[in-house]
């Protein structure tokens, strides 16, 4: 069971809408962490994603953006529109900061709805078992795997867990070689006695505002190769001209005609997603519709990859 790792800003919520009918026919369960003050956008991509008859789990105590001291209106939002419905989770963010008593409070806050805990640096797993009490066995326990050793992943044998690897390596867009290893955890998940696996796209686990010039125009695009055992790639199809942050058009013209030339060669291993189809329609008509819309299609691309893969590991 696969379950993405998205930040809620406006191109990763955009992305969800846009996929909703492939994640509920695929099975997957998106992990949402708001980082917007404003909500218009989340509700959009969970009334998609409910009227698809996929689930989510949203984050009601967000680490990162406008809302990480008080997720207040996140928590109002699944209980206007939600309390009932198991097909949202709440999710509460355990940090290694985070006090024994906030998380009790973050748990018996939310019992209206399912129950997901993400743990990032949590260090008193009995602690929580003892809050959890009955609870443990109906709620996902998700591990972001670098902050959650085996050790303590032991204590929640008893309920359905999940493991998170960050496998994109974020660099400066003009770092990136032409292509990295990103990950095998989608083969591997269950010898770590997990249930679920997930990622956090081709976005990468650290969080910025962004928003600078780019130097450098990046496209990257995971594939799966089956002669290495299913490991998943990704390609960095980067721009030539790095050295202005000037014409991000004409930058992405470049990173995109080396994408384009890669999946023409016939061995590229590049999965025909719809997401590769409107790469193929900008090439053709010459048109930038803007960086964020670049990084949609990316995450796109990666979920319909997924996809495609346990729909051949099922058949």
């Amino acid at each position: 069971m696969y379950h993405p790792y998205f930040r809620g800003k406006q191109f990763e919520l955009i992305a969800l809408r846009e996929s909703a009918a492939l994640i509920a026919d695929a099975g997957f369960v998106p992990i949402i962490e708001p980082v917007r003050e404003t909500l218009t956008g989340l509700e959009r991509a969970l009334g998609a994603l409910t009227d698809a008859g996929a689930r989510a789990i949203v984050i009601v105590n967000p680490r990162h953006g406008d809302m990480k001291a008080n997720g207040t209106s996140i928590s109002s939002l699944l209980g206007r529109n939600y309390r009932g419905n198991d097909a949202i989770s709440a999710g509460a963010l355990l940090l290694s900061d985070t006090p024994v008593e906030a998380a009790q409070s973050l748990i018996d806050s939310h019992t209206a709805h399912t129950q997901a805990i993400i743990h990032a640096g949590f260090t008193e797993p009995k602690a929580l078992i003892s809050i959890l009490g009955d609870r443990m066995s109906s709620t996902t326990n998700v591990f972001i795997e670098e902050q959650a050793s085996t050790l303590y992943r032991r204590h929640f044998q008893s309920s359905a867990r999940v493991l998170i690897k960050d496998g994109f390596e974020q660099r400066k867009n003009a770092d990136y070689g032409p292509i990295d290893q990103f990950s095998d955890l989608h083969v591997t998940y269950g010898d770590f006695g997990v249930q679920g696996y997930g990622d956090f796209l081709t976005v990468g686990d650290r969080y910025s505002e962004g928003g600078g010039p780019a130097y450098a125009v990046a496209i990257h695009l995971t594939f799966i190769d089956p002669d290495k055992d299913d490991a998943m790639f990704v390609y960095h199809f980067k721009s030539d001209t790095n050295d202005t942050p000037t014409d991000p058009a004409g930058k992405f013209v470049q990173a995109l005609r080396k994408l384009i030339a890669r999946y023409d060669s016939g061995d590229s291993k590049l999965l025909n997603t719809s997401a590769m189809q409107e790469f193929r329609v900008l090439h053709e008509t010459g048109h930038f519709p803007g960086l964020g819309y670049v990084k949609k299609l990316s995450i796109r691309h990666h979920l319909e990859t997924l996809a495609d893969y346990q729909r051949g590991q099922s058949a």
